[in-house]
C-alpha cells in the first residue's frame, strides 16, 4: 500500500524537474551579480558577431586638388635632377659695387683727368652723355661672363678694376680668380682730345 502511494509522487517529481530543464526562459548569468565582464566571445560565436564584409564602405569626395603637390602631400615619384642641373648652370653674380655696369668699355669716353692730388680721378661720360667721376681701386664696366668647370659648371663675372689713373690715361685690369697662374688683361682708355667740328660733350 505505501509503495503504490510512492509511485505518483515520484513520478510527480520528476515530470516537473524534467519540465523546469526544458523551459525556454534564459538562464541567468553567474557574472550578473558579480558585476565582472563575461569572457570574451571565441571560436564560431565571435564570427558570428563581427560585422559583416560586404558592409557598405563610408563615401569619400575626391577634388582635383587633392591629387595637386603641395608642402604636405609631395610627388614620391618626383626627380628633382634637372632643378639642381639648373641651379648649377645659374649665373653667379658679382657682389661688388661696379659703375657703368650697363655699358661696355668701348663705350665709354675719358674726357678730363685730376692727376696732381693725393686722390687722382678721372672723368668718363655714357652714351647717354652723363659723366661719372671714378678713382683708383673702383669696378667699373659691363661684366664678361665667364664659364667654369665643364657642362655642370657655374657662370661667373669678371669686371674691370680702375688700375691706375695717369696723365694722358686711364688703365683698367681685369684679374679671373679662378686662374690667378694667368696675367690679368689690361685696357687702356686714352684721354678724348677735342676733334674741331665736334661738339664739346
Amino acid at each position: 500500500m505505501t509503495s503504490s502511494l510512492r509511485s505518483p509522487a515520484v513520478h510527480l517529481t520528476v515530470a516537473l524537474l524534467v519540465a523546469a530543464c526544458s523551459s525556454g526562459g534564459p538562464t541567468p548569468s553567474p557574472f550578473a551579480d558579480a558585476g565582472v565582464a563575461p569572457p570574451p566571445v571565441r571560436g564560431p560565436a565571435a564570427a558570428m558577431a563581427a560585422p559583416s564584409a560586404s558592409a557598405p564602405m563610408p563615401k569619400v569626395d575626391f577634388h582635383e586638388d587633392d591629387f595637386a603637390e603641395t608642402e604636405r602631400s609631395r610627388d614620391p615619384f618626383r626627380s628633382f635632377a634637372k632643378l639642381f642641373s639648373e641651379q648649377g648652370k645659374s649665373r653667379v653674380k658679382s657682389q661688388r659695387q661696379v659703375l657703368l655696369d650697363h655699358y661696355a668699355i668701348d663705350d665709354l669716353k675719358l674726357i678730363g683727368l685730376v692727376t696732381r692730388t693725393e686722390t687722382p680721378r678721372a672723368m668718363l661720360v655714357d652714351p647717354t652723355g652723363r659723366g661719372w667721376v671714378v678713382i683708383k681701386g673702383q669696378f667699373i664696366g659691363r661684366p664678361e661672363v665667364v664659364h667654369a668647370g665643364g657642362p655642370g659648371g657655374v657662370d661667373y663675372e669678371l669686371n674691370w678694376r680702375v688700375d691706375r689713373i695717369r696723365e694722358g690715361d686711364l688703365v683698367l685690369v681685369r684679374e679671373d680668380p679662378a686662374h690667378s697662374d694667368i696675367p690679368p688683361a689690361t685696357r687702356v682708355i686714352a684721354l678724348r682730345t677735342e676733334t674741331p667740328g665736334e661738339p664739346n660733350p
